[in-house]
């Protein structure tokens, strides 16, 4: 059994329009918002064993900021292809990117695909706003046989209002 983790990036700031969007920063209140999903990781014992995330800033900085506050001690992979990826691409990576030897992946990057991909593998539509979390249980023993379709079960789904 495996576990994959979808946490889409803090929330980021458009204060300078002149940025570009893969360049956006997380706004104070992702800033606040991104330890307080790692210290929930901690809490309910989910610490991922591997992180991949965007290369976008807001998306690097949010699971660094989270993988620091649920003391996360491996390396966080970057990956480019992440960035504004579909569903399918998201759990191509994960796939494609994961030894068998790591039974829990987080995967940090952004909307609409997290969205997307939240309703397709719990089989209905979920909000999913900055810095909302996924968790799911995966019916395979082997990273190879993740693609849409498998056996899923939702297991957790926190929002960081819900929180507060």
């Amino acid at each position: 059994m495996k576990t994959l983790m979808l946490l889409r990036h803090a929330k980021s700031s458009w204060k300078d329009k002149g940025i570009s969007d893969h360049d956006r920063p997380l706004n104070k209140r992702g800033k606040k918002t991104a330890p307080v999903m790692g210290h929930l990781i901690l809490e309910k014992q989910l610490v991922p064993d591997l992180f991949l995330s965007s290369t976008a800033v807001r998306a690097r900085t949010t699971a660094e900021a989270v993988a620091e506050a649920c003391n996360y001690k491996n390396t966080i992979v970057h990956i480019e292809e992440l960035y504004l990826a579909s569903p399918g691409e998201l759990l191509f990576q994960a796939q494609s990117r994961t030894h068998d030897s790591i039974d829990r992946v987080m995967l940090v990057a952004h909307n609409p695909g997290m969205e997307d991909l939240v309703g397709m593998l719990s089989g209905h539509s979920e909000p999913f706003p900055t810095a909302a979390l996924a968790v799911f249980a995966l019916g395979i023993d082997s990273w190879r046989a993740l693609e849409l379709g498998v056996e899923t079960s939702l297991l957790h789904l926190w929002r960081p209002r819900e929180l507060e």
